[in-house]
């Protein structure tokens, strides 16, 4: 029973979480930007906006890879939106060149900025360890993105104690000074759909889902933890609102004017580990596709060195053209993705998606 429990609610919420986390969270600007800079009642309202929005785009996205088995994007895309399945291809492709080329920029800066160790040997380090965890398979990726979910929610909770601990501002006093500004309910749609589109490729992790019910549950506790930490690092920087607004990196800056300085060290370790979880969740997803025409049906099909090899082609050749400016150019049509997965991906998912949910597997023929 709890074996059941944990494989149908903990796991797909624990590596989506661990996925999203090291770019949402790491740093703490994206908190910032779509939901602080609206005030701090604001950003509540905007994150209660992101909250819901994930909760109905999660539940219908399992539902519907439940009711049609579809766990990998391809397969999934093509029971919702048939021939234009592609349009989600080249979203996506756009999607994992950007976030890997941050991610593997973030991990090998981190190390020469923080430990005095090369940003080239951070990179190699990165790779290598993205490497290992792909080259075991789905089974041990869960395991392993699961546990580590759980050690930086222990991170988030220790630094948010500590800020609080460290500053003797009134919370409370100034959440009811500060009041919503227009635009949270942009901020937190447009985090949101930016997000959950992360979820057709993690689909690997709803398997063991069997009825609506479970589905529903999941999607919903899914978007609960995956917005708790925006929650949690939102309040804490009420406690050096609105000099946080300013910052480059606010975690750090709060880190440094808040906690004590083994906080940071720990902070830094336990980003490093999730940039390396984010990578390895978005190559693994690729791989599934990728199984799925060549080795349809089969669990890991490819075998571990091909699955190995590609995460260092993939990490590789991100790392590559993001020293090209290539990463910069598509950060810049940030927006324009989350814009474009909506129309895409959410807004089919919830109306043909539902409507094919409720009819049942028979209302589409996935187009091969």
């Amino acid at each position: 029973m709890l074996t059941r429990i944990v494989k149908v609610y903990i796991v797909p919420a624990a590596v989506f979480v661990s996925v999203v986390m090291g770019g949402g969270y790491g740093t703490g600007r994206e908190v910032v930007e779509f939901f602080t800079r609206y005030g701090l009642q604001g950003g509540l309202l905007g994150i209660g906006a992101a909250t819901v929005a994930f909760g109905l785009v999660l539940a219908a996205t399992y539902e519907f890879a439940r009711v049609f088995r579809a766990y990998d994007y391809r397969a999934f895309f093509g029971r919702l939106i048939g021939p234009f399945w592609w349009l989600f291809e080249v979203l996506y492709l756009l999607l994992f060149l950007l976030v890997l080329g941050v991610v593997s920029s973030a991990a090998g800066n981190i190390l020469e900025q923080e430990f005095g160790i090369a940003s080239s040997l951070g990179l190699g380090l990165m790779l290598l360890l993205v490497a290992g965890l792909v080259f075991f398979g789905r089974e041990v990726l869960e395991r392993i993105l699961t546990l580590w979910s759980v050690g930086m929610y222990v991170i988030f909770l220790l630094y948010f104690v500590q800020v609080l601990q460290g500053s003797d501002a009134d919370m409370a006093a100034t959440f009811r000074a500060s009041e919503a500004t227009e635009g949270w309910l942009k901020g937190g749609l447009l985090y949101a759909m930016y997000n959950v589109a992360l979820a057709p490729v993690l689909l690997f992790t709803t398997r063991s889902i069997s009825t609506r019910t479970e589905a529903v549950l999941s999607g919903v506790l899914t978007a609960i933890m995956v917005m708790l930490p925006a929650l949690l690092f939102h309040a804490s920087y009420a406690v050096g609102y609105p000099e946080v607004l300013d910052q480059a990196v606010p975690n750090y800056w709060m880190i440094d004017q808040f906690a004590p300085d083994w906080l940071l060290v720990a902070f830094l370790a336990a980003l490093f580990g999730t940039l390396v979880e984010t990578g390895a969740g978005l190559v693994h997803g690729f791989i599934e596709r990728i199984e799925a025409v060549l080795k349809p049906g089969e669990d890991d099909g490819l075998g571990h060195l091909p699955r190995a090899a590609i995460a260092v082609v993939a990490l590789g050749a991100s790392g590559l053209l993001g020293s090209l400016g290539i990463i910069s150019l598509i950060a810049q049509g940030y927006s324009a993705l989350a814009v474009g997965f909506a129309l895409v991906y959410v807004v089919p998912l919830l109306t043909v998606g539902v409507y094919r949910i409720v009819r049942g597997p028979g209302t589409q023929v996935e187009t091969q």
